[in-house]
């Protein structure tokens, strides 16, 4: 049965077993955060958790590695998932 996620309003599609890092570029989504700096695409890079060029917000849970993260039926990934606190205009986290 294949998973569907969601990420940036668009439906991605999942197969058991896969991370959501694979699904995303398997869907050709390729880089899903930027760079604080200087702004630059960032994706998967060594794909073993290594690395943290593919962090991402999953189901408002922000900075996990993508390549990681096993991919689940309804997960929100990214921009479609807000922080704890942030829903009906609020702003969360410890620093709101």
């Amino acid at each position: 049965m294949t998973h569907q996620m969601t990420f940036r309003g668009a439906s991605v599609p999942a197969e058991p077993g896969q991370s959501v890092g694979a699904a995303l570029v398997a869907a050709g989504i390729l880089d899903w955060r930027s760079t604080r700096g200087a702004g630059r695409p960032r994706g998967l890079f060594c794909g073993i958790g290594v690395c943290f060029d593919c962090l991402i917000t999953v189901d408002g849970v922000p900075d996990l590695r993508a390549c990681l993260v096993p991919a689940r039926d309804g997960m929100r990934l990214g921009d479609d998932a807000p922080a704890d606190g942030e829903q009906d205009g609020e702003q969360g986290g410890p620093h709101a």
